[in-house]
């Protein structure tokens, strides 16, 4: 059975300051992040020992476990690249990704608007997210509860900002719409531009 691992930050724990501090940083990919990892692997176990007879499960909540986990590695193992140590990110697009949020929104000032909209009023746990979407070929910007992935099937997952309490209480309390105004800073728009170049191909 293959087994899913925690990959390492592409950058160091407090690269994000001021913006986004160590400690969360820390506790983010090393505690909540792994967690993922060894519940996603858990479950993928115990979905292989029900295959082969050696264990009874209730297929049905293995499976919404294995979603849940599975979806919240993947997830972050795009958010963090997804981040630019500060200096290094944050400003506006450039390439291909500048070109289609103009096309798509009519202006980079436009997609920004909404999108914090959709980010501070995700409701409880979740993400917002810059979606591809092959059929139409347009940019598209979903919410997702939890990890359950609500955006258009087949699309491809451009830009995603976490919105789960523990990307920002320790540092902004309740003031989520302070923490998604400082995330700007820290976009790594190189990274969103690849993906959308390799979504379009």
């Amino acid at each position: 059975m293959k087994t899913y691992t925690l990959p390492p930050l592409p950058y160091a724990y407090d690269a994000l300051e001021p913006h986004i501090s160590k400690q969360i940083m820390t506790l983010h990919h090393d505690k909540h992040h792994q967690a993922y990892v060894t519940n996603a692997n858990a479950a993928m176990e115990k979905l292989e020992k029900s295959r082969k007879g050696e264990l009874q499960i209730d297929i049905r909540g293995v499976l919404r476990d294995f979603g849940f986990n599975a979806d919240g590695h993947i997830l972050h193992s795009l958010f963090w690249p997804n981040m630019a140590p500060a200096g290094k990110g944050g400003g506006a697009p450039g390439g291909k990704l500048a070109d289609q949020i103009n096309k798509d929104f009519g202006g980079f000032d436009k997609f920004k608007a909404q999108f914090s909209d959709a980010s501070k009023t995700v409701e409880g746990s979740g993400w917002a997210m810059l979606i591809y979407e092959p059929t139409s070929e347009q940019l598209i910007i979903s919410q997702i509860e939890k990890h359950n992935l609500n955006h258009i099937a087949h699309s491809s997952i451009i830009l995603a900002s976490d919105q789960w309490e523990h990307s920002w209480y320790l540092q902004y309390l309740n003031d989520r719409a302070k923490y998604v105004d400082a995330w700007w800073n820290v976009v790594n728009w190189s990274e969103a531009d690849a993906r959308l170049g390799k979504a379009i191909k």
